[in-house]
């Protein structure tokens, strides 16, 4: 997986990485067990500060994405249910997403078919569960 980050975005970095790793693990390209580069690998592969990457990894420790194992490092955890803080900031961002889709003159059916359109990208492969 390549992930690419935007310096001069409005979107701080640390977010960029933990998105596109989510992206990437919903895609596939990452699978539960696969190693994540160390820290210090990444900030320097990307030009950007260690913090920048360590905040990344430790947002989505938080989240249930990653675990770290001391002697084996970073690693993509298994698929697992939403808690109940989980899915409530999950419902409040989809709100708002589909809210600036709403405002900005998509129709209903223009919406779901974006929404169909990528939960196909993501259930490749992830249907038997």
């Amino acid at each position: 997986m390549i992930l690419e980050i935007d310096p001069l975005g409005e979107e701080p970095i640390y977010k960029q990485l933990r998105d596109q790793i989510i992206l990437g693990i919903a895609q596939q390209q990452l699978k539960a067990g696969d190693l994540l580069p160390s820290v210090r690998m990444l900030a320097d592969e990307l030009g950007v500060n260690p913090m920048t990457v360590s905040k990344a990894y430790n947002l989505l420790k938080e989240e249930g994405y990653l675990i770290t194992d001391r002697r084996n490092g970073t690693i993509v955890t298994e698929r697992s249910n939403f808690d109940a803080r989980a899915k409530k900031i999950y419902e409040q961002r989809l709100a708002l997403l589909l809210a600036e889709g709403y405002l900005h003159q998509q129709s209903k059916e223009k919406i779901l078919h974006d929404v169909e359109t990528y939960l196909n990208t993501y259930s490749k492969g992830c249907d038997e569960s």
